[in-house]
């Protein structure tokens, strides 16, 4: 019987056979590091200016902006330009600021952002999982659509709303707003769902699941993030509108954006520049704070839904 032989590896020899693993680490201050963050530093700065002389100027009084000094923080802090932005500022006989838009445009965005959104996930389902015939040639026409610039259908769109009574109303152009979104958004949609794993909706093809508990039930949980992207396109895009809120409306229903316009160019009595700083500002808070607050599912989103084609 022969005792077996046990080798012992020596502390040496264990230490140099383990080998590290991995990229090298680079230096923090490397040439390339400094490139970028320099770069990034200096795209910042270039778009960062521009709001800190708005915000700085909208908490100025008159007499200090006349000084010249733009880029100074304020002596004296007021708020009255925004108070005065969001309920006296003048445009033409309506001296009640911006408050009346942002309502209607509140009246605008919701119904036509639900809407659109619902519908074009519908869509995109429906395009990637139920293929009817005719599908492709549907889809085409949708991503055609979305490649029509918009000023050459003003004039049809114009006599379609008056024919049906609504030219100049809410409605009318919660209508126009929420057809021109379903183009991009059923492209986004689709993307998306292809890219989610076809066995999920064999198995519940299987288990008996149909057309419409799929929907909510596999596929509408697992969208998170293109529902976050659909939502911030579409308030975005609704919210910052100006040319159909400009043709489709009266001045009862102007948006924010026509009546920022209209505050902004009117040509009575001072210019208070403070005062417009101000009214701009309000008008972009509700997109601001939106990207703020979804920014991280915004990015996942669109990478995710422009993948595939």
């Amino acid at each position: 019987m022969v005792d077996a032989a046990i080798i012992i590896t020596p502390p040496s020899v264990a230490v140099s056979a383990v080998q590290p693993r991995g990229a090298k680490p680079k230096a923090r201050f490397s040439g390339s590091n400094i490139m970028l963050y320099g770069t990034l530093f200096v795209v910042s700065v270039y778009y960062l200016l521009p709001l800190w002389v708005m915000v700085m100027t909208s908490l100025k009084g008159m007499p200090e902006i006349r000084m010249g000094n733009i880029f100074a923080p304020p002596v004296e802090i007021t708020f009255q330009p925004w108070v005065k932005a969001w309920s006296e500022a003048c445009t033409g006989l309506n001296c009640d600021g911006l408050s009346r838009g942002f309502w209607n445009s509140v009246w605008i965005t919701v119904p036509s952002v639900i809407i659109s959104i619902i519908v074009a996930s519908v869509n995109g389902y429906a395009l990637v999982n139920w293929r009817f015939k005719g599908s492709e040639v549907f889809f085409t026409i949708l991503i055609f659509g979305s490649f029509i610039p918009y000023q050459i259908m003003l004039y049809p769109i114009v006599i379609l709303l008056r024919e049906l009574g609504i030219y100049g109303t809410l409605y009318g152009l919660i209508l126009v707003h929420t057809i021109f979104g379903m183009p991009i958004l059923t492209l986004l949609f689709r993307n998306y769902f292809s890219s989610l794993p076809e066995e999920l909706f064999k198995a519940a093809r299987v288990d008996g699941a149909g057309f419409w508990r799929i929907y909510f039930q596999i596929m509408v949980p697992m969208s998170l993030p293109i529902f976050v992207v659909a939502l911030i396109l579409q308030i975005t895009g609704i919210w910052n509108d100006f040319l159909f809120g400009v043709v489709f409306t009266k001045p009862e229903t102007y948006p924010m954006t026509v009546q920022l316009n209209n505050i902004v160019n009117s040509v009575q009595g001072v210019k208070e520049y403070n005062v417009n700083m101000a009214a701009t500002l309000l008008t972009g808070l509700v997109p601001l704070i939106i990207y703020f607050v979804s920014g991280k599912l915004f990015v996942r989103g669109i990478a995710a839904g422009a993948v595939k084609g």
